[in-house]
Order: C-alpha cells, then sequence, then structure tokens
C-alpha cells in the first residue's frame, strides 16, 4: 500500500475524529488539525490512529485565518512525509429565527464555514501542485445546504455556499487532476444540536419539546438520524482510489430524508 496523507479539520472530537479512525485503517497518515484547546481530546484520537499502525500528529489551526491554514498545511507536508488529502471538517451550527440572526453569529458561521473551506481548498491545491500530486478535497456541507430548513437560515446558507465552492473548484482544479467533493449529512443524532432545534422550532409552531425532533426523524425513510459511522464510510470512499473518477459532487448522507 502507498503511503498516504490525510488533513482533517476540526479532527479532535465528533465526526473528525471518526473519519480519522476510519482512514487510519485505510492506512493514511493522519494529521488533526483543531484550535488549541482541543488538542487533549486530539491526543486520546491520536492514540487510536497509532493503534492501527498509522502515524498520528496534531496541528494548532483556526481555519478562520488564511496564513495559519497554509502554514499548517506546509506542516503537516513537512511532518508526515507528504499530502495527499484534505478533509474540511470544521463548522459550527448557529440555530435561530430568521428575525432573530444576530450580525456577530452570522459573520462568525461565514468565516467557520466558509472563509474555512475556502482557505483550505487554497493551500491544499496549492500543495498538491508543488508536491504534483493528484490530491482530493473533501468538503463538509449538509442537507441544509441542499434544501433549507426553518431555523437554519445561517447554516444552510453557508452550507449551499460550500456546495458552490466544491463545484467551482472541481472544474478549475480538473486540469491538475484534483478532486473536490462534499459531503452533506443529514442531523446527527449524537450531538446536541438537536436540542436547540427543537427548542427553537417549539417556540415557532407550539410543539411540546421532543415533538419536533420525532416529527423530523418520521420524515427520514430509513428510520433514524445519522452516525458520525455513516458520514465517516463516505469520507473514506471519497479519499480512496475508488473514488478517482468523481469530482463536484455533494453526497447527501440522510437516510433518504431529502428525497
Amino acid at each position: 500500500m502507498s503511503h498516504k496523507v490525510v488533513m482533517i479539520t476540526g479532527g479532535a472530537q465528533g465526526i473528525g475524529a471518526e473519519i480519522a479512525r476510519h482512514l487510519a485503517k485505510d492506512g493514511f497518515d493522519v494529521a488533526l488539525a483543531d484550535l488549541p484547546q482541543q488538542e487533549t481530546k486530539a491526543r486520546a484520537v491520536i492514540k487510536e490512529i497509532e493503534a492501527a499502525d498509522q502515524m498520528g500528529i496534531f496541528v494548532r489551526l483556526d481555519v478562520t485565518d488564511q496564513a495559519k491554514f497554509k502554514a499548517a498545511v506546509d506542516e503537516v507536508a513537512q511532518k508526515l512525509g507528504g499530502f495527499d488529502v484534505l478533509v474540511n471538517n470544521a463548522g459550527i451550527a448557529k440555530v435561530d429565527k430568521i428575525i432573530d440572526i444576530k450580525p456577530q453569529d452570522l459573520e462568525l458561521s461565514y468565516q467557520v464555514n466558509v472563509f474555512g473551506v475556502l482557505y483550505g481548498i487554497q493551500a491544499a491545491a496549492k500543495k498538491f501542485k508543488e508536491l504534483k500530486v493528484p490530491g482530493k478535497i473533501i468538503n463538509a456541507s449538509s442537507i441544509a445546504g441542499i434544501r433549507a430548513f426553518p431555523v437554519w437560515a445561517t447554516y444552510s446558507s453557508t452550507k449551499a455556499a460550500v456546495i458552490s465552492l466544491t463545484q467551482a473548484a472541481a472544474k478549475e482544479l480538473a486540469p491538475d487532476h484534483i478532486k473536490v467533493n462534499a459531503y452533506a449529512p443529514g442531523v446527527v443524532g449524537t450531538t446536541g444540536m438537536w436540542d436547540e432545534i427543537d427548542r427553537k422550532m417549539s417556540e415557532i409552531n407550539g410543539k411540546p419539546l421532543g415533538q419536533n425532533r420525532k416529527d423530523f426523524i418520521n420524515t427520514i425513510p430509513l428510520g433514524r438520524t445519522v452516525e458520525p459511522n455513516d458520514i465517516a464510510n463516505v469520507v473514506a470512499f471519497l479519499a480512496s482510489s475508488k473514488a478517482d473518477f468523481i469530482t463536484g459532487q455533494a453526497f447527501a448522507v440522510d437516510g433518504g430524508g431529502i428525497i
């Protein structure tokens, strides 16, 4: 198996950590890029990566800083001896009624979810070209970026922007054999985002707490919410040679919820 290196933003916990576990099992050396305060959590994930006989490192990164993103990619390539895949996984979710959206929440959401993805695309593409590697960039979107939802206006619009960036980058970078795709999860059942969505929806439609969650799950043909493993399976496929002829796509991982 040839030596492969992946960098995962927001890799210290949750979906990012699960992606790291999957890719380590697939033979990737893994760089977990996250905020400094996440280092302790990242170290625990690195132990799992090393248990899979792969190298793992932690890289401090604020994805909203373009220069630091480039420096992080340089650091990963130097320490792990290459650079093949970037997973732009870092993101935040602000939930609010559209008339109550605050400027600071809007600005932060775009800085992390949109600017951060663009800075990652730029840094990875430059490194791939420098190394003459047919690399892959895999971006975190959401089903909310495919079809907007109530109380998700800020989040939905940022994730729609990610799909547009993915498509544009795929076309521009294709001559260098760099592939750019996105994964678009539904609501992950193991995160606290559900509680805030349910509370805001209850304010809008008057349903008791918990009912909006149940109603949403009932719209999913496969009958459950998304788990990190579901998402990691798709990312692992996109990072593999099996996806070498796929670019510019956004793959919904939602049990059929937006059919």
